[in-house]
């Protein structure tokens, strides 16, 4: 960056843009699970139609200054809106800190910001929409190349390759696990037609995803982190909310945020691994 800036301004811009983004994602979390367009037709409240104006709809400070209400009827905005939009703003605040201007932000701007929806869409409806996670894997991969030209110095074709293998390793493993349930339920007696999956499908995709951006270790590390945090979760639903072995869980949700971990602190974690196991006799 120029010396003739000040050093403060593109966090600055990087969290506006992260609010901005974040109003967007909004659209996408309310819409995508109902077949809705994204795009048309404009943003209305759900309790009178009233189409929302410019100055009503500033990511966080409109939803401040109306009082979580609607300026129309004054039926109640979800605080889910602004928290999303100040999440990717933190998300996009801290990238432009740690990582400074130049591809690797844009790229993994992008996971936070498809990784934000798919986490929030899945904690409300238990789906992992394909309109984000296949476009995802098909960004993860093409920015793998250009990521390593820019910035990493590995080839190319490695890192292509990589993140290829990276992908399709995500999504075989979980296709793999959930297969064995099924297989475990007709052992059990289970007639194929009732067996149930142990893990979403999309949760496939979603893994494929993170193993397309962020490549073999972290995608590794992120299904670690999923695992442990989710088997937590669910046992203390067990033991405190009443839930049986088979309720659902939204798994999507314990991997999206195990990936964010791993954009800030998985490369340090699977180091420190690593030369773990070089140490060990």
């Amino acid at each position: 960056m120029s010396d003739a800036l000040p050093a403060w301004l593109f966090p600055a811009g990087a969290a506006a843009l992260g609010a901005v983004i974040g109003s967007f994602l909004n659209v996408c979390i309310h819409r995508l699970p109902r077949e809705l367009s994204i795009v048309r037709p404009r943003s209305a409240c759900p309790g009178c139609g009233r189409l929302i104006a410019w100055y009503d709809n500033v990511p966080i400070l409109s939803y401040l200054l109306l009082r979580a209400r609607c300026r129309g009827c004054g039926a109640p905005i979800a605080a889910r809106y602004p928290l999303v939009e100040a999440a990717t703003a933190g998300l996009f605040l801290t990238l432009a800190i740690v990582r400074g201007p130049g591809a690797g932000f844009a790229i993994d701007a992008a996971l936070a910001a498809a990784l934000v929806a798919l986490i929030v869409i899945d904690a409300e409806h238990q789906i992992l929409p394909d309109a984000i996670t296949l476009p995802g894997i098909a960004l993860g991969i093409a920015a793998a190349p250009l990521r390593a030209r820019l910035e990493t110095g590995e080839p190319p074709i490695a890192a292509l390759r990589e993140h290829l293998v990276a992908a399709a390793l995500g999504y075989a493993l979980l296709f793999l696990v959930n297969a064995a349930y099924r297989g475990w339920q007709g052992i059990q007696g289970v007639k194929a037609g009732e067996r149930q999956d142990g893990i979403g499908r999309g949760d496939f995709k979603l893994l494929a995803m993170i193993g397309a951006f962020l490549g073999l270790r972290l995608m590794l590390f992120t299904l670690f982190a999923g695992a442990v945090t989710g088997a937590v979760w669910g046992v203390y639903l067990m033991m405190f909310r009443g839930y049986g072995w088979r309720s659902k869980l939204p798994y999507g949700v314990f991997l999206g945020a195990a990936a964010i971990l791993a954009l800030f602190a998985g490369e340090p974690v699977v180091r420190w691994y690593v030369l773990r196991l070089g140490d060990a006799p």
